[in-house]
């Protein structure tokens, strides 16, 4: 048992792996989501906001709050992530972490039992709501910031690092050139795999997203290298 604990890795919150794992959940919902509700991206609010904009432009009012929904549980879901990082409410949590993990579980099993009749504004807000507690709490890849449901950023990131290590000989950047890298590979792969599933399964193929969560809680262990507070979260 003991042999056997020692080769299940333990990742913090800002390893390669951990984030890999989570990339992979944030292309996986972004194409289960365009699939299967009307070529809606739930992760990003860009988009919703430009076409709340529009639609109120043109004065179609009725159809932008369809898109202020996704927006305001995005913003709902931020909240929380601050509201448990409350140094009493950690306590009590334990693992403020590993209690986001558990509920994002939650709302994608949730998800994938709603019948496809339910309105695809509840499943897309839901996703939302999922997507900003993952960017909240995980935004970290080593020392660098990231995020795990987009991939424009850390496109950007990637670029920047591979000219400064391969034109300008930088290890450093070679290194975080790797790593983003790695995340775009496993964003790619999370958002292929969601369209083959969603495409064949249907709408309970978010709870594959849901398993890879739950893959992530279990290698979760603990906070190291960035966080230097004694009293981080161990």
């Amino acid at each position: 048992m003991i042999d056997m604990q020692k080769k299940i890795p333990s990742l913090s919150s800002n390893s390669v792996r951990l984030g890999a794992l989570l990339a992979i959940v944030g292309g996986f919902l972004d194409a289960y989501t365009f699939i299967s509700r009307d070529g809606v991206f739930a992760n990003a609010q860009t988009g919703n906001i430009v076409l709340l904009a529009v639609k109120v432009a043109n004065g179609e009012w009725s159809r932008s709050f369809l898109y202020i929904l996704p927006v305001v549980a995005f913003i709902f879901g931020v909240l929380v992530s601050e509201i448990v990082k409350i140094p009493q409410i950690r306590q009590v949590l334990h693992s403020y972490r590993r209690s986001i993990l558990i509920l994002e579980c939650i709302v994608l099993t949730v998800v994938g039992i709603l019948p496809s009749s339910v309105p695809n504004i509840v499943v897309t807000v839901s996703i939302s709501f999922v997507s900003s507690l993952q960017i909240s709490t995980f935004n970290k890849l080593d020392k660098w910031s990231y995020n795990s449901t987009m991939t424009t950023g850390n496109l950007r990131t990637a670029t920047q690092a591979a000219y400064s290590a391969f034109i300008e000989h930088n290890p450093e950047a070679k290194r975080q050139f790797k790593e983003f890298f790695g995340i775009i590979l496993a964003f790619l792969f999370g958002a292929t795999s969601g369209t083959f599933t969603t495409t064949y399964i249907g709408d309970k193929s978010v709870w594959i997203a849901s398993g890879f969560l739950v893959i992530a809680l279990v290698l979760y262990h603990r906070d190291r290298g960035y966080l230097r507070n004694p009293i981080a979260e161990k």
